[in-house]
């Protein structure tokens, strides 16, 4: 039996250049601050890292600084049976800010809705309001 999955993609801007949300999101001091709870993990490939107090785990599989991050992520609501999924975000600077671009692929197909509103209430809002604090 094959599982159902499925890939949001998604495109945010930021007041912040490409280099803070890179930080942002790979250190677990800045990315606990934006997110007000526990992170762990060390940016380097194979690198495992957990955040959202051990809900998100996963695996760093490539990094290119300032640009690129792909991940094998899951979390603890994963149906059993379901292998990690891949996150991929790229971020390009574009008129002053900065646009992410996410790819979540072969996450359970019966969590697509909650997962996308997860990414804008959990990561990218948050974010917002952490750049907006430091400027």
């Amino acid at each position: 039996m094959k599982l159902k999955t499925t890939t949001i993609k998604q495109k945010i801007r930021f007041d912040a250049s490409p280099h803070e949300i890179y930080e942002a999101l790979l250190d677990p001091k800045k990315h606990s601050e934006f997110t007000g709870s526990a992170a762990t993990g060390k940016a380097e490939i194979g690198g495992e890292f957990t955040a959202w107090d051990g809900y998100i785990s996963g695996k760093i599989l490539e990094l290119e600084k300032d640009k690129r991050i792909v991940q094998e992520w899951t979390t603890t609501e994963w149906p059993k049976g379901y292998p990690p999924s891949k996150l991929e975000l790229t971020f390009r600077q574009v008129d002053g800010r900065t646009e992410l671009t996410m790819i979540h692929s072969e996450i359970p197909a019966d969590q697509e809705e909650e997962l996308k509103q997860g990414w804008t209430d959990y990561y990218w809002e948050p974010l917002k309001h952490y750049f907006e604090r430091r400027s």
